[in-house]
């Protein structure tokens, strides 16, 4: 899956660890987590709906993928989208995975 940046402080900063390879695990039937090597600075706000794609930071080290679009009140840190969602959610399956992120 290829994915497109938000050039934010954040965004940027995650960019630096890569290349990066991180077993994900499913939560709530809408998302992919895990914890990243290093922190970063945050920028956080509360995006009402998360879209299907939606890679987000949560808290200052847990990137998150998001294969659902759905509400929510929690507050997240964009990082990037994947840029093509059509089978996204059969891709990414029901329990964890392994996922590699290269730099753009």
């Amino acid at each position: 899956m290829r994915l497109r940046w938000r050039i934010t402080p954040p965004a940027e900063a995650f960019v630096q660890q890569l290349p990066l390879t991180m077993t994900m695990e499913e939560l709530n039937g809408n998302e992919k987590f895990a914890d990243l090597p290093a922190a970063l600075n945050s920028d956080p706000h509360k995006p009402g709906t998360i879209q299907q794609g939606d890679v987000m930071l949560y808290g200052n080290k847990t990137l998150v993928l998001f294969y659902e679009t759905f509400q929510s009140s929690y507050s997240y840190t964009p990082i990037g989208k994947v840029l093509s969602t059509d089978s996204l959610k059969k891709r990414v399956g029901e329990g964890g995975i392994d996922v590699r992120f290269s730099r753009p």
